[in-house]
């Protein structure tokens, strides 16, 4: 997307077409309740609503984050509707519905305070919270009322070389239910797609930046027979404001995200993001969001990116398994020409003694191909850059998307495992090839000029105890980002409190 290439912009179309059909979720009737949402940063309590949407226990619409509370409880909430399930999914349910009443109680103030510390932050970043700098600490307070919730979260942390901020509002915001939605306005952490380790244009590796938006609250189907077909589905849109240093300052961004499970099993997600007005550019939101063409004669003014994900759950022997892809194209044709970026991978749930294992395989590739399936056919430099908007779609020096950044590729795998203490353990191994030898690629990447190879192995332990959660995790790996070289031994405890 941008003027790249003399091409229809077909990705903006759908997406301008799916904002439309998005509106009629205020004339649907569905449950409203005073809770905001799950947040991105728990990847046990992702896994665990993963897992019972995989068995049939909640709707499979679980990879649109943050969640809202409303869907997955009303679904809990519904008479047997564990009947039949094994402990293990018992138990995941349990955990999830406590955390769910836990968070979503109205009149009084919930506060929390984390404080995390490292030598080494991680080169990747996946759905878990890890540290961004050396030293970082949060404390927040939460109001819930019947139909409104407000959080006020003030931190404090060590910079590095992209982002010198050191006071941050981060995850504050204050949200607002008007009949089945939720408006908002704050610093909220997106996570969109079905990796759990990397999600291709929005996640949370690049910190939240000032925004306003409005989400669907229950994942209740239409009622009406032209649109039930979709099944369970969900919905999101915001605008936000890229402050802080930029080549072109005061850019706006958007993004609009919509998943649907038309079949037992299926989830399928389609998201649009854009880049616009800014120094030096036109601003006319309206006209430029609904312009679908992007040629010499007629370049597209704004840098779009478009997202395509599937993601379907199924048992074998009554065995829960996921399989999942994501594919985000940065130019106009999906088929003809779209500068594609990748990301494969699966889960399988395993009963392992009095304890729930999870084992997963992902594979996350920004070495953009010339459409989705010309695999090798390869547009270097190309992922996350855009000619118009130097900074391309990065917020204070981090990729919105990949951690990795442009012309990376990552595989992973997690072993993870929660036991009836709700103590967890994963151990994780990362593969990662960052930047690209080829000429184009030099200066393309932010993180580094050059290809450096990193193999790293990572082991974590969280324990609860009363209203705290300790956890620590360590990581050795073979190499390092210039300027550093070499092997590297890293430890990162994280201490958090709630009250």
């Amino acid at each position: 997307m941008g003027a790249r290439h003399v091409r229809t912009n077909t990705n903006r179309a759908w997406f301008a077409t799916a904002g439309i059909v998005v509106l009629a979720w205020f004339f649907s009737a569905g449950l409203a309740t005073a809770s905001p949402w799950t947040e991105v940063g728990d990847d046990q309590l992702r896994a665990d609503i993963n897992l019972l949407a995989a068995s049939g226990v909640i709707d499979n619409v679980t990879t649109q984050w943050p969640i809202p509370w409303g869907g997955v409880l009303a679904r809990l909430d519904q008479p047997d509707s564990l009947k039949g399930q094994p402990a293990y999914v018992v138990a995941a349910a349990q955990r999830v519905h406590d955390r769910g009443y836990a968070e979503t109680g109205t009149g009084r103030i919930r506060y929390n305070a984390t404080f995390d510390l490292t030598n080494n932050p991680s080169v990747v970043r996946g759905f878990e919270t890890t540290a961004r700098q050396d030293v970082q600490g949060m404390a927040s307070a939460e109001l819930t009322l019947d139909s409104t919730a407000i959080r006020l979260a003030v931190g404090a942390r060590s910079t590095n070389p992209r982002d010198h901020q050191v006071l941050v509002l981060d995850n504050s915001y204050i949200a607002q239910r008007i009949g089945n939605a939720a408006v908002y306005a704050g610093y909220m952490t997106h996570w969109w797609g079905p990796g759990h380790f990397s999600a291709l244009s929005l996640s949370n590796n690049a910190r939240p930046f000032p925004q306003v938006g409005i989400t669907r609250i229950s994942t209740a189907p239409f009622e009406s027979p032209w649109l039930s077909w979709i099944g369970p589905w969900q919905a999101e849109f915001f605008v936000g404001w890229l402050d802080g240093p930029r080549v072109v300052r005061n850019t706006l961004y958007n993004g609009l995200r919509v998943t649907f499970s038309p079949l037992p099993g299926l989830e399928i997600g389609l998201a649009r993001t854009d880049q616009f007005c800014g120094e030096g550019h036109v601003c006319k939101p309206i006209a430029t969001y609904f312009n679908f063409t992007n040629d010499p004669g007629h370049p597209s003014p704004t840098n779009d990116e478009g997202v395509f994900d599937v993601r379907y759950t199924n048992k074998i022997r009554n065995v829960p398994f996921e399989i999942y892809t994501q594919i985000m194209n940065e130019d106009s044709s999906p088929i003809t020409h779209s500068g594609s970026s990748h990301l494969f991978g699966a889960s399988i749930w395993l009963p392992f003694s009095e304890a729930t294992a999870r084992l997963t395989v992902e594979y996350t590739d920004t070495v953009a191909t010339r459409d989705i399936f010309s695999f090798g056919n390869y547009l270097y430099g190309f992922t996350y850059n855009n000619f118009m908007y130097a900074d391309g779609m990065r917020y204070r020096g981090n990729a919105m998307g990949f951690s990795l950044d442009n012309d990376s590729r990552l595989a992973t795998v997690q072993f993870s495992m929660i036991d009836k203490r709700n103590v967890t353990y994963s151990l994780t191994y990362h593969h990662a090839n960052v930047s690209s030898a080829n000429p184009i690629s030099r200066g393309m990447n932010v993180l580094t000029p050059v290809p450096v190879t990193i193999n790293m192995g990572e082991a974590r332990l969280s324990v609860p105890y009363s209203t705290m959660r300790f956890q620590l995790v360590g990581r050795l790996q073979d190499n390092q980002l210039p300027p550093d070289h070499g092997f590297a031994a890293a430890v990162e405890a994280i201490v958090s409190l709630n009250l």
